[in-house]
């Protein structure tokens, strides 16, 4: 009884830190936007720094499970999802960034699960129950909620322009999440989540190379330290962080404890990028947090965030 105590303990920990890791990102990305660098220049250097522990955590879940013997379409498929799911997804979200506050960033991105559920009864022709219906007008009232109060302290249309790329970041990893059920029971989680990332490591790789510029390689050395920390502790530390706590506590209180993401982004944003936290915004959060975890309770969390 004490050993499965102290193993739930270790897993609500691990994706606690999992989640404050994850959510502070998006700081990070404004913090690496006051120099001279574009939205794909700074997803470049995250998936710089990521990669050589992408392809570490790849070639160990080969080792550990074996090599999976998949179907042309399979391949077709992870690759597809790769490239929409983390590619498309963190690119989304980083142009997003450079117009909205790090704190509506993280509570439009927070939204996913809903958009699942929509996109469920859209086109695979699921039921929507009277909880998630409540859910998801709470869930979008926050949301608008927050929204409101961010046009009123800046540009109305650079929020607006913000929103629309983390929405899209959001509905793309949603699309995700929905393609992956068929390929992870083949494949493994973390074998399929390494392989997804490394193919959206070498998608930013292209991208860059046909939009990005030279000058943007040559950056102080801050800046090359804020990168370092993106690709490492905001990516790769809390991904294996939440992969192992689920293990140990399971998705439901994962999803959970997970939930303290989005108001750890609006404190630590107030701490290093000055953005404020009103009234309007607490509540917005706290909406969207109570309509997400009515959801994503009753749901398996397959993935990491973005």
């Amino acid at each position: 009884m004490r050993e499965k105590l102290s193993t739930e303990w270790k897993g609500v920990v691990l994706v606690l830190m999992g989640a404050l890791l994850f959510s502070a990102k998006a700081v990070v990305v404004k913090l690496t936007y006051r120099y001279e660098i574009s939205a794909i220049g700074s997803l470049f250097f995250r998936m710089l720094f990521a990669f050589p522990f992408l392809a570490w955590i790849a070639w160990r879940a080969e080792k550990e499970e074996g090599k999976t013997l998949l179907t042309k379409k399979d391949v077709i498929h992870v690759l597809l999802m790769g490239v929409v799911g983390y590619y498309l997804a963190s690119l989304f979200d980083f142009l997003g960034l450079q117009y909205i506050s790090a704190g509506l960033e993280r509570i439009i991105l927070f939204i996913y699960p809903t958009l699942v559920v929509i996109l469920s009864f859209l086109f695979l022709k699921k039921k929507i129950h009277t909880r998630e219906v409540f859910s998801l007008f709470l869930t979008y009232t926050g949301v608008f909620l927050a929204y409101g109060q961010d046009v009123q302290l800046g540009s109305a249309k650079e929020v607006s322009l913000g929103a629309f790329f983390i929405l899209l970041s959001a509905l793309t990893y949603a699309i995700y999440l929905m393609g992956s059920g068929s390929i992870i029971p083949k494949l493994g989680a973390k074998k399929y989540t390494a392989w997804a990332l490394i193919i959206s490591s070498f998608a930013v790789f292209i991208h860059f190379a046909i939009f990005g510029t030279y000058k943007e390689l040559i950056q102080p050395f801050s800046f090359y330290a804020l990168a370092f920390i993106m690709g490492t502790v905001n990516t790769v530390i809390p991904a294996i962080f939440v992969s192992e706590g689920i293990k140990r506590v399971g998705s439901k209180t994962a999803a959970i404890v997970g939930s303290v993401g989005p108001m750890s982004t609006l404190f630590l944003a107030y701490w290093l990028l000055d953005e404020p936290i009103t009234i309007l915004h607490s509540i917005g959060t706290l909406f969207v947090l109570t309509g997400v975890f009515w959801i994503s309770t009753a749901k398996k969390a397959k993935e990491v965030s973005v």
